[in-house]
């Protein structure tokens, strides 16, 4: 498909926030064209089929599934949603984590946890909210490299306050894929141009020109959905104008969060539905999701510095240390069950460069300083720019629809 010259709206993403951009602007009566540097759309939503399973390498949970939009757009396109709860807070067995030590460490997380919310410190640091002489900071450094995408010192409490207290706690998932469903979702007559990267945005009295290696475009408005990485970084060259927002993108970097997937081989002990983490005293420590959906893969999730490995080492390194996690929990025998399967790379993906934000310290207000257009022209969203939904793609879905409405009706003025 060629690019056209001009429209009257470009969103540049087709990820999560392009997508409800896209459904809200579509039947508008304005021509509506979508850039995609990745060759694929769904963003940080992506779903692969390798092995015999299908499975999801972005975000693959439903959260607050009650009142996610994703919930209500699954139905009406037919796909399933499981709402069974999730085994995250069962140790298989207790295999390495006793019953016990899980009570004094989700213990602990909650005394951290209600500091957090009700009396933070006056750092906004999250770090400084922890127990100094407790046992369990590493547990609580790994469930922030898992929440957060990184360690607790660089954490805005007020941040992870907002979303806590928004969250319903509801964690349900599309067996068919998360990926598969946001992909699904893009309004089939909206032109979406994939491996067609923005190089530059400039700024003329009329028109947002956009220069691509396909060619350039012009636009009455454009919706920014990229990540806070690409934003704050050069990639793409900014006017000098923005230089506010890409100053709030930095105060709300992405963290490292990546998934690897073993493939089970032959009998094994590992049971459907079944979770394990690795080694509550390692704040590196990855967590295992046995046998989704009864599929022969073990998903290892990845947060903060266990997820930089994969970046600074590769994934045959973090293979390896997942393997070896999951050895000294079952028993040297079932190195010969696992094999590497598939690994994400969020960290080193050009147009994304990370997992999701998170506020640094004292940095929480710099969501709703992304969130606003600059001269009725532009337009920001993506998760980041939610204040209580950010890191999830209904928070980006959401922002979505919020800036196509600010578009539309700057448009119609």
């Amino acid at each position: 498909m060629p690019l056209i010259d001009e429209a009257d709206v470009v969103i540049i993403g087709a990820g999560a926030a392009g997508t409800g951009a896209a459904r809200r602007l579509y039947g508008s009566g304005l021509s509506t064209v979508i850039l995609e540097a990745l060759p694929r759309a769904g963003g940080r939503a992506w779903t692969q089929t390798t092995g015999g399973a299908t499975f999801d390498l972005g975000c693959g949970w439903l959260h607050s599934g009650d009142r996610n939009p994703w919930t209500r757009i699954a139905g009406e396109l037919g796909f399933a949603v499981d709402r069974r709860q999730s085994a995250w807070q069962v140790q298989f067995r207790d295999l390495g984590f006793s019953a016990a030590e899980r009570a004094e460490a989700n213990e602990a997380f909650e005394r951290w946890n209600d500091r957090v919310a009700d009396d933070p410190p006056a750092t906004d640091i999250a770090a400084d909210a922890l127990d100094p002489a407790g046992e369990w900071t590493a547990y609580l450094q790994a469930l922030s490299g898992f929440i957060s995408g990184d360690e607790l010192e660089r954490i805005s409490c007020r941040d992870y306050a907002a979303y806590d207290q928004a969250s319903t706690n509801n964690n349900w998932r599309v067996p068919a894929g998360y990926g598969t469903l946001v992909s699904a979702a893009m309004p089939a007559d909206v032109p979406v141009h994939l491996s067609t990267s923005v190089e530059s945005i400039e700024l003329d009295e009329s028109r947002i020109v956009l220069r691509t290696p396909s060619g350039t475009l012009r636009a009455r408005a454009v919706i920014v959905t990229v990540s806070t990485n690409i934003i704050a970084g050069d990639a793409i060259r900014w006017p000098s104008v923005l230089d506010p927002w890409r100053d709030a993108a930095r105060q709300l970097p992405l963290g490292s969060n990546e998934k690897l997937f073993l493939e089970i081989a032959g009998a094994s002990p590992f049971e459907d539905e079944s979770h394990l983490l690795g080694n509550p005293h390692d704040a590196t420590t990855g967590s295992y999701y046995i046998r989704p959906f009864g599929q022969p893969v073990i998903e290892c999730f990845l947060g903060g510095a266990g997820a930089r490995v994969v970046a600074e080492q590769g994934p045959d390194v973090a293979f390896d240390r997942a393997t070896d996690q999951l050895a000294a929990l079952f028993g040297n025998d079932i190195r010969r069950n696992l094999r590497p399967l598939v690994a994400s790379d969020w960290t080193r993906t050009p147009s994304i460069g990370g997992a999701y934000s998170h506020a640094l310290p004292g940095q929480a207000d710099a969501r709703s300083v992304l969130a606003q257009p600059y001269d009725s022209r532009l337009f920001f969203a993506g998760e980041a720019t939610h204040r209580t939904d950010f890191s999830t793609a209904h928070g980006a879905f959401q922002s979505g629809i919020r800036a196509a409405d600010e578009a539309i009706v700057a448009l119609a003025g």
